[in-house]
């Protein structure tokens, strides 16, 4: 499979819709390999959003050559580096299903400015406002997101990832949950 030289080229200048057209050729390639290395599931996921934010916030790391080979390399260097990382300091295993008290969530939510946060996912790119606010005010999944709009569950992931980190910058010290 081959990706474009001007696709390539589009995204390295910005272009984003090029960009996610590179992470839907490609995402699928890049979690196999990660998975292939890693032998996990998470881990490939993690993986594949790293590569592709690698690439989106360093499009000039790829000089040229073939860029799906380029992409292999990259994902195999940052998957051995999830590994020795996680070997050197080992995590302990937070529960997929946490229970908090309830006074617990209205605390921080109390901490937000409800007008700020407004403000800040009224400044985001349409594409990730709509999944973010599906999200969170229609409560359903990123299968639920991937199946209700037809998107992949990787571009469903990666915008809203992408949403928050723009909300989270936009907000800075005004969110101190």
């Amino acid at each position: 499979m081959k990706t474009s030289a001007a696709l390539v080229q589009r995204a390295q200048e910005g272009d984003f819709a090029a960009f996610e057209a590179i992470y839907d050729l490609h995402n699928a390639m890049v979690y196999a390999i990660a998975l292939r290395i890693a032998n996990d599931r998470m881990i490939a996921e993690d993986v594949t959003q790293d590569v592709f934010v690698k690439f989106w916030q360093e499009p000039s790391a790829f000089r040229g050559g073939y860029f799906e080979g380029w992409l292999a390399r990259v994902t195999r260097n940052r998957t051995i580096d999830v590994l020795r990382s996680r070997r050197a300091r080992p995590e302990c295993e937070i529960p997929t299903t946490l229970h908090f008290e309830s006074g617990v969530e209205d605390d921080i939510f109390a901490q937000l400015d409800a007008e700020q946060v407004r403000k800040a996912l009224g400044e985001l790119p349409e594409e990730q406002r709509i999944l973010i606010e599906l999200a969170f005010f229609s409560n359903l999944t990123h299968e639920g997101l991937a199946a209700a709009t037809g998107l992949p569950l990787g571009t469903i992931k990666w915008r809203i990832r992408s949403g928050l980190r723009k909300m989270r910058a936009s907000l800075g010290d005004r969110v101190t949950a």
